[in-house]
């Protein structure tokens, strides 16, 4: 992709998200880009921060590790893991990203607590929660929730956000907004169950679904190909 298409479709991007936003009847400010660079090179997101793009999610811990050190010197990224966390990447994930999209464990929420560095703020994380109930998928269940939430919420090393789910595709907008809409529902529970909490994250939506994810409150919405283009699955 070059400088001009990137640019263009990082606008394109923004402009869809502004114009959900807008429809929905919320703030301007009520969501963020999140860029999921997967398989992109460093140098790919250097050019998108220089388009002011600050927000970005990685799913695979060692070419995320080797992107942070080409782009060291760009302090102000904002790292994301959003992919399967398992018990032997969670220092690295502790010692090296900002959120975590994809906690549903107790036991990877205590290692992630004990080895999140002293020096660090405390890490974000967002409980991933199984919304379409599918065997296949990761995720906590709603049922589950209240429990894992109550745990996370005592450590003092990792700040619970909120909630992320990866709904089942579907086409029909009224079909795509209902798993949001329990999703919505789910974090409403927990604000009213831990009022002490600052739980005011919904990491939903992608591509496919943005205006719907949206409508239903989305704070944080995952846009990979719409904004870098297909993965390259030649090499």
């Amino acid at each position: 992709m070059t400088n001009l298409a990137l640019r263009d479709a990082l606008a394109n991007a923004r402009h869809r998200l502004d114009a959900a936003l807008a429809d929905a009847g919320r703030a301007p400010d009520g969501a963020t880009l999140l860029a999921v660079s997967k398989t992109k090179p460093a140098a790919m997101i250097r050019e998108a921060h220089a388009l002011g793009q600050r927000d970005f999610g990685e799913n695979y811990l060692q070419e995320a590790l080797e992107k942070q050190e080409a782009l060291a010197d760009l302090d102000d990224i904002v790292w994301h893991f959003i992919g399967p966390l398992q018990s032997n990447k969670t220092r690295d994930v502790a010692e090296h990203f900002a959120w975590v999209h994809s906690l549903e464990r107790e036991k990877i929420a205590r290692r992630l607590d004990a080895q999140r560095p002293e020096t660090l703020p405390p890490l974000n994380v967002c409980l991933q929660v199984n919304i379409s109930d599918e065997p296949s998928k990761s995720g906590v269940s709603v049922a589950d929730l209240p429990a894992l939430a109550e745990a996370v919420l005592a450590m003092p090393n990792l700040r619970l956000r909120g909630l992320m789910a990866i709904p089942a595709p579907a086409d029909d907008p009224a079909a795509q907004r209902r798993p949001f809409a329990r999703l919505r529902e789910a974090l409403e529970d927990l604000r009213e169950r831990f009022p002490e909490a600052r739980l005011d994250a919904l990491s939903m939506g992608m591509s496919g679904d943005l205006e719907a994810a949206v409508a239903e409150g989305a704070t944080q919405v995952r846009l990979g190909t719409a904004i870098f283009g297909a993965r390259d699955t030649s090499a």
